[in-house]
């Protein structure tokens, strides 16, 4: 068995990076990350947190979902797209999020993208959807951005998204699986295997 996969208290097999199934990133392997999505909110958030996560490590955005979800009301699109001046000063000032003025900013102005997006992103993300049969069989082999993603954000881009470059858009396909990127032998890898 690959070093990229391990297997849980639970006895799957899931990517190492997630670790056990009985922590949050556990539980985010299992139940988010990968798996198709089309939910407008689900996939706000996962761009959001992609702007956010550009030039740090995905750990230090993840630790900071939760208060994320509260300082972007739940990543309800149009209360965000609502959110004013003042409301990024106080979010500047919020020590349990990442306070860079320029990606709060971002966030407020994907909301407003969002929603007059023609086509949602619901359907420009479908537009770019892999299927595969065979699954990345280690980390090393999977990219951090693909042709696709780049065309994919010069389109967000071209609508008016800020912080989407080829490199964060990937992660977001990643996320909503648009792209399946679990590793070979995990129980979410795209190429049939068996959940235990």
């Amino acid at each position: 068995m690959s070093h990229d996969v391990i297997i849980g208290s639970d006895g799957r097999t899931r990517c190492a990076w997630a670790g056990d199934a009985a922590t949050p990133l556990g539980r985010y392997h299992d139940d988010v990350w990968g798996q198709r999505t089309y939910d407008q909110h689900a996939m706000f958030e996962a761009l959001t947190l992609g702007v956010f996560q550009v030039g740090l490590s995905w750990s230090t955005v993840f630790n900071k979902r939760d208060a994320f979800r509260t300082a972007f009301h739940g990543f309800d699109i149009a209360k965000v797209a609502a959110m004013t001046d003042k409301d990024v000063d106080r979010l500047t000032q919020d020590a349990s999020i990442i306070r860079n003025r320029a990606k709060i900013q971002a966030t407020v102005d994907n909301a407003h993208a969002t929603l007059l997006a023609s086509p949602s992103l619901a359907e420009l993300a479908k537009s770019y959807e892999a299927t595969r049969q065979r699954s990345p069989r280690s980390v090393a082999a999977l990219p951090t951005s693909t042709p696709q993603a780049e065309n994919f954000a010069r389109q967000l881009k071209a609508r008016g998204y800020r912080f989407v470059g080829p490199t964060s858009v990937y992660a977001f396909m990643q996320n909503v699986g648009v792209v399946n990127d679990h590793i070979h032998g995990c129980f979410r890898a795209s190429d049939g295997t068996t959940p235990t």
